[in-house]
């Protein structure tokens, strides 16, 4: 009885992985052992992201996890009973990357934050994030940063642990761990001072805090630092007024500590006096931007830094709430559309980024259409989720675009990004690492 009741227990356990995985085969893209052979993709249309040509009738060679080599159909031939893919019917493209999410978000909407951080542990929000994460992956989206766990103190390097060690499916990640910012801040906000509450992030004050917190940060297993340059906002006679949080003195001990440990740093800004005190401080990229003036475009194309927009997420319900608290004659969306077009005809340097959390995971490739709404190319926007990305990250030796030496990290869809960047909302095939985790032209079958 014991051992049928495992033999069910584990043929339903197989089921469902192949349901969740979508492999065409078993053991396929598999990792490497003696006497593996090379596998092959057959790509019907393989778009070049750097050059921005779409090659027809290519073959991607994948040794292991990564990409072998890459050439058309009459140059590379697949043998005969080799292990491939036949994506001849598809556009390909290497994995899309977002550079700015929370895992440990999962809606925000009627008092879902204060629920997530009072009532619910952080072994529970892991749990959650890890879901997050699979979702993400799935969506195509193989690489991440997560910009902080929001209360869930240092899970997110035990979520990437698990992901680079085979536990669980989901992006690689470059992780922020806590955030940092100011007494008064950050949430949670409005409860009685004889209530002790936790807070989203770790509240520093003064450059011994500041520096501090960077280096247990680094120690717990951040691989960059994200700080507050502004958080509380309102809306003034059609404008919007941006509250600073750190010093500039605070910021550039922040970032010196950072960068003396190896570490980038990614401040949140939407404006003013926070947003120039984060620039001025040497940050490496400014997170939203919002209201970005022509001075902090100037400085931040001189100083190479770069800028995560964050479109969609302050669009819908959000942009509604804002006209309605601004008398209907300002939004933060409205206000950030012109800062976007402004930083791009600039050139500032731009990498995706959704914010996803607030808003379901695995759809953030909504972004993409506000990108190109905004003034972009859809190979510029297309750009932004993989050679730019991956350059932020300092990560454009493994990732963001389909060469030899990258790792196989492979995205698929029906149509033409280029003539229709919506395509990218329904990514059909998805390999990370030469490991296929999603085929929607191919049926699970189980094993016998």
């Amino acid at each position: 009885m014991r051992r049928n009741s495992l033999f069910i227990l584990f043929s339903a356990i197989t089921l469902s992985l192949c349901a969740l995985t979508a492999a065409i085969a078993p053991d396929l893209f598999a990792a490497p052992r003696p006497g593996d052979t090379e596998s092959y993709i057959r790509a019907g249309k393989l778009l070049d992201v750097r050059s921005g040509k779409l090659l027809s009738n290519q073959v991607i060679v994948i040794q292991g996890d990564k990409i072998a080599r890459i050439g058309a159909t009459d140059e590379i031939k697949v043998p005969a009973g080799a292990k491939f893919v036949d994506l001849s019917h598809a556009t390909v493209l290497p994995g899309l990357i977002d550079a700015h999410e929370h895992i440990f978000l999962t809606g925000e909407d009627n008092g879902r934050y204060d629920e997530q951080l009072l009532k619910e542990s952080w072994q529970y929000r892991t749990i959650e994030a890890t879901l997050n994460a699979k979702r993400d992956l799935e969506a195509g989206f193989t690489s991440m940063r997560d910009l902080e766990t929001e209360g869930a103190m240092y899970s997110d390097v035990d979520v990437r642990d698990a992901i680079n060690r085979g536990l669980i499916p989901g992006p690689r990640l470059e992780v922020a761990t806590r955030a940092l910012s100011t007494t008064g801040g950050y949430p949670l906000e409005g409860y009685s001072p004889e209530v002790p509450v936790p807070s989203g992030v770790q509240i520093v004050d003064g450059p011994i805090e500041a520096r501090k917190a960077v280096r247990e940060q680094i120690k717990y297993g951040a691989d960059l630092i994200k700080i507050y340059g502004t958080h509380k906002f309102y809306f003034s006679d059609g404008e919007m007024v941006s509250i600073p949080t750190f010093t500039l003195d605070e910021v550039k001990v922040i970032v010196n500590e950072a960068h003396r440990e190896g570490r980038k740093v990614a401040c949140h800004a939407y404006g003013g006096e926070g947003l120039h005190n984060c620039i001025d401080g040497g940050v490496d990229s400014i997170e939203h931007g919002l209201d970005l003036d022509d001075a902090a475009i100037q400085k931040m194309v001189a100083n190479g830094i770069w800028y995560v927009p964050t479109l969609y997420v302050y669009e819908g319900e959000t942009r509604r709430e804002d006209e309605a608290a601004s008398g209907g004659t300002v939004s933060r969306a409205s206000v950030h559309e012109i800062s976007f077009r402004k930083a791009l005809a600039a050139g500032v340097k731009i990498a995706f980024g959704t914010d996803a959390g607030p808003f379901p995971h695995g759809t953030q490739a909504k972004e993409f259409e506000y990108l190109t709404k905004f003034g972009m190319s859809p190979l510029a926007a297309i750009q932004t989720a993989t050679i730019n990305a991956a350059e932020l990250m300092a990560w454009s030796g493994r990732v963001g675009a389909i060469e030899p030496g990258k790792f196989a990290d492979i995205i698929a869809v029906e149509g033409n990004p280029l003539d229709d960047i919506t395509q990218l909302e329904h990514v059909k095939f998805v390999m990370k690492g030469g490991q296929i985790v999603r085929n929607d032209w191919t049926k699970c079958q189980p094993a016998d």
